[in-house]
């Protein structure tokens, strides 16, 4: 009877002493690990959000770009964090299963390595080109592509992250070859296309923006099924003759496996209330990305699962490995 009222007892102060350490969260700077460099899509995401959430959670929010291997280094290190939520992780749908395939050394599986948060942004990717390939518009793309079957080459921020499962979805739905050329972030992928080392790439809107606005290359199409309100004037892939072609992107905030449920509704909650700010709202659209909270922690768990495994599906199908 001792024993077990003893028992009882810890395990009280267990979780009187959880409870007290989820409302003292946080007490010290968080870091957001970011599986690509400075000045790409996600860190352009990133810098957004944290800048607003690190005042809502009252502590400072530090980016560590660890870019390499298809973000497969950001997201072992995070991977094998202390789930205290300290150590965050800005991710997406490669967790859950494409990674593996890609990438044989990977030990971590995104439905048992990671707690999912909100997804923070969405966005269709934009089809450019450098400003010297002859092709005005997509059909004229794809009739270059078929007469140079894996001659036109595309760029992407790494083998297997969304820029090249873009490209991919492009090939198959367009029946063309092209050569695809993994690069170190969304970044050097753009500035390989403007240099004319490679012809095209699906990138992503803060990464193509400016070097588009600069005129070193020239966008042909949003990668959305329809056009995209971020972008009226330019036509969807599909308006211009590539029918289902439908890829967009998300980024979303990610924890290790075993973080105290408190703690994960807090930072929900911070991120809901990040993204509903309007400034916020607004620096993300000049971005070309828009503000996508979830519903829930629950909602979020579900719907990353199923983008997962829509990423797998395709990595599977497509047959790409590492280069």
């Amino acid at each position: 009877m001792h024993q077990a009222r003893a028992i009882s007892f810890a395990a009280a102060a267990l979780l009187a002493s959880a409870g007290a350490l989820a409302d003292s969260y946080p007490s010290r700077p968080i870091t957001l690990v970011v599986g690509f460099p400075a000045g790409g899509g996600a860190d352009t995401v990133a810098r957004i959000v944290t800048d607003k959430l690190g005042k809502i959670l009252g502590q400072p929010i530090v980016i560590d770009n660890k870019p390499g291997a298809g973000t497969t280094i950001a997201s072992d290190q995070v991977a094998r964090a202390a789930p205290d939520g300290y150590t965050l992780l800005l991710g997406s749908g490669n967790l859950y299963g494409s990674d593996k395939l890609l990438y044989k050394g990977v030990k971590y599986d995104g439905a048992r390595s990671f707690v999912p948060i909100s997804r923070w942004s969405s966005a269709p990717m934009l089809l450019a080109v450098n400003k010297d390939v002859s092709a005005k518009n997509v059909q004229e793309l794809i009739a270059e592509a078929r007469q140079k079957p894996g001659k036109l080459a595309y760029s992407s921020s790494g083998t297997g992250v969304v820029t090249h499962l873009a490209g991919l979805s492009f090939e198959k739905a367009a029946g063309v070859t092209m050569l695809h050329v993994p690069y170190k972030g969304g970044a050097p992928s753009i500035q390989a296309v403007a240099a004319g080392d490679v012809q095209l790439t699906f990138g992503t809107p803060p990464s193509v923006l400016p070097m588009a606005q600069g005129q070193k290359l020239r966008v042909l199409a949003v990668t959305s099924g329809r056009r995209s309100p971020l972008f009226p004037d330019v036509p969807s892939v599909a308006e211009a003759g590539v029918k289902g072609y439908d890829y967009t992107f998300w980024f979303g905030l990610f924890a290790p496996a075993g973080l105290p449920p408190e703690t994960a509704q807090k930072l929900f909650d911070a991120s809901v209330a990040a993204l509903d700010d309007p400034e916020v709202k607004a620096r993300l659209e000049k971005s070309g990305n828009e503000s996508a909270p979830s519903k829930s922690l629950a909602e979020f768990h579900s719907w990353a699962l199923a983008e997962g495994a829509k990423s797998k599906e395709l990595t599977e199908r497509s047959g790409a490995t590492v280069e």
